[in-house]
C-alpha cells in the first residue's frame, strides 16, 4: 500500500508551522546532548506550563484533581509528567515514553595520561555504534563533576565557538595498509576510541634539568592547572565525574530544500521531544495523560534511571495516592487498562543500502510517523508485537485527526534487529506499540530525519493524548 507525502498536503501557512517546530526542535538537541541536560531542559518546559513539582505537593501534603499537572524527577536523568485526566486513573492512562540517552563515548574513571608529550583521556564507548565512526570527527566534553563537598560541576567544553574541541585520532591513509584489511568491527579497536586533550607543556617552575616524573608529565600538568582554574577540579574528582564526549556543534538544516535535519541525538530526542511538547500542548484530558523520558535504553534499559526501574510505577501510585484513589489493585488496573506510545525511531529506507530493506514494509522520509508493529530480530525474538485491535484503535485516531502515519519494520528479516521499551511496559499488561520516526544513519554521530515526519509526529502524539 503506497502511503502518501506529507509535504504535498502541506498548505504555506502548514509549511511554515512545520518548520518553526523544527527550528524549536534544532535548539533542543544541539544544547541537550546528555540526559542530565535534556531532563533539566524538560523541568524549564514544564514549569513554564504551569507543572508542579511531585515531590513537594507530597512534602506539604497537598492533593491532585482532573487538571493538576505535575512531573517527578529521577536522579536528574529520567522525568515523568502527568496530566490529571477527569477519569479515574485506574481506568488507564495514555502514556508516551521515549529514551533520552544516545550514543556516545564516556570518559572513563581513571582516564588522564601522558603519551610522547600528548595527553589523552581513555574511554568507553556507550551503546551500539560503528567505532569507525567517531574518530577524526570534532568532540564536545558534556557531564557532571561531583566533588568531595557534596558540590556538581556542570562541564560543557567545546559547543560555544569560540572553544576549543577535542578528538579521536585516525591513522593517516599512507600506513594504513593492514588496518583497511580489517573487518568493519575492529578497523577501530574499542580501547584506541581516546581522546586527544593537550599537547603544550606547563612551564617550569624550576631551573633544574633532571628528568625527574613531574618534568616527563608537563603536558597533563598544564592541562590539570587548566581544568583545575576553570571549574575548580583535581585529577581525582574524575573517580566520581559522568563526562560524556559527543558530537560537537549545532543540529544543522540537511538539503538544498532544508526539508530535513542532519544533528547528534536524534535517537531518541527525536521523539522524546515531540513526545513532551505534544503533553505541554495539551488541555483537559479525559484519560490520564502521561510523558515518560528514561534513561539506559542504549544499554538495555537497565539500572536505576532505566525503564526497568520501580521509578515509573512508584510515581503513578505517589499520584493516585494525591488523587486520594491509591490501592495496589487499582495501581496494577491502571497499568493494565493504559494505552502507551513507545517513543522510539525506526530505520528510513536508505536506496544506498537498498539490500537490506523490504521495501513493502520500509519506512520512507516525508511520509509521516512510523508505527512498528514488532522491533526484535530473528523471529521477533525479543518483541512486544502489539494487538491488531490496539492498532485498529490507533488507525481512527490518526486518521481522525489527519496524521500521516505509515506501518514499517526494522529492514528485512534476518538482516539484523533492534530493541525498545516496549516490552517492558507491556510485561504490565497495557497495550504499547513502538511509534515514532524515520531515521537515516542511526547511531552515527550525525543522524538526519525529515522535518514532515517531525510535525506528523507530533500532531499524532497530541492526537493520540485525547483518545
Amino acid at each position: 500500500m503506497e502511503r502518501k507525502n506529507a509535504w504535498k498536503k502541506y498548505s504555506d501557512e502548514d509549511k511554515n508551522n512545520v518548520f518553526t517546530f523544527a527550528d524549536e526542535y534544532k535548539t533542543f538537541i544541539s544544547e541537550c546532548k546528555t540526559e542530565r541536560e535534556c531532563v533539566k531542559k524538560a523541568v524549564e518546559l514544564a514549569k513554564k506550563a504551569g507543572y508542579r513539582d511531585l515531590q513537594e505537593i507530597i512534602a506539604a501534603n497537598e492533593t491532585l484533581k482532573a487538571g493538576d499537572k505535575v512531573y517527578a524527577v529521577n536522579m536528574k536523568k529520567a522525568i515523568v509528567l502527568f496530566n490529571i485526566g477527569s477519569e479515574p486513573i485506574s481506568t488507564g492512562m495514555n502514556i508516551l515514553g521515549a529514551h533520552i540517552d544516545s550514543p556516545r563515548l564516556d570518559i572513563k574513571q581513571n582516564p588522564m595520561y601522558e603519551d610522547s608529550d600528548l595527553v589523552l583521556l581513555d574511554t568507553h564507548y556507550y551503546g551500539g555504534i560503528k567505532k569507525y565512526q567517531w574518530v577524526a570527527i570534532p568532540l564536545a566534553l558534556h557531564g557532571v563533576v561531583a566533588l568531595k563537598n557534596g558540590e556538581c560541576v556542570e562541564v560543557v567544553i567545546g559547543e560555544d565557538v569560540c572553544d576549543a574541541v577535542v578528538g579521536v585520532s585516525d591513522l593517516l591513509i599512507h600506513l594504513a595498509a593492514k588496518q583497511m584489511e580489517k573487518k568493519g568491527s575492529s578497523v577501530v579497536e574499542g580501547e584506541d576510541l581516546d581522546i586527544l586533550i593537550g599537547s603544550m607543556p606547563a612551564a617550569s617552575d624550576s631551573d633544574n634539568t633532571d628528568e625527574d616524573k613531574e618534568e616527563k608529565e608537563a603536558v597533563k600538568k598544564n592541562i590539570l592547572a587548566i581544568l583545575k582554574e576553570k571549574y575548580g577540579i583535581e585529577e581525582e574528582d574524575f573517580l566520581s565525574a559522568e563526562l560524556e564526549a559527543v558530537p560537537a556543534g549545532p543540529a544543522r538544516d540537511y538539503g538544498l530544500d532544508r526539508s530535513m535535519i542532519m544533528g547528534y541525538g536524534h535517537d531518541d530526542r527525536v521523539c522524546a521531544y515531540p513526545s513532551l511538547i505534544a503533553l505541554l500542548n495539551t488541555p483537559q484530558v479525559n484519560r490520564t495523560g502521561v510523558c515518560i523520558l528514561v534513561d539506559k535504553e542504549e544499554i538495555g534499559s537497565v539500572g536505576a534511571t532505566g525503564m526497568h526501574s520501580r521509578f515509573f510505577e512508584n510515581m503513578v501510585a505517589e499520584v493516585m495516592d494525591r488523587c486520594g484513589d491509591y490501592s495496589e489493585l487499582k495501581l496494577r488496573r491502571a497499568l493494565a487498562n493504559s494505552y502507551m506510545l513507545s517513543s522510539d525511531v525506526s530505520a528510513a529506507y536508505d536506496p544506498n543500502y537498498a539490500s537490506v530493506f523490504e521495501k513493502k514494509n520500509s519506512a520512507f522520509f516525508g511520509k509521516g510517523m512510523v508505527f512498528n508493529k514488532y522491533t526484535g530480530s530473528r523471529g521477533k525474538s525479543g518483541s512486544n508485537d502489539a494487538s491488531a485491535e490496539f492498532i485498529g484503535k490507533l488507525r481512527k485516531v490518526m486518521d481522525d485527526a489527519d496524521v500521516y502515519f505509515q506501518m514499517a519494520e526494522l529492514g528485512k528479516v534476518d538482516a539484523g534487529g533492534g530493541g525498545t521499551i516496549a516490552y517492558i511496559l507491556a510485561n504490565l499488561d497495557m497495550n504499547v506499540i513502538d511509534s515514532g520516526i524515520a531515521v537515516q544513519n542511526m547511531h552515527a554521530p550525525y543522524e538526519v530525519i525529515s522535518k514532515a515526519d517531525l510535525y506528523e509526529t507530533l500532531k499524532g502524539y497530541e492526537a493520540f493524548l485525547q483518545m
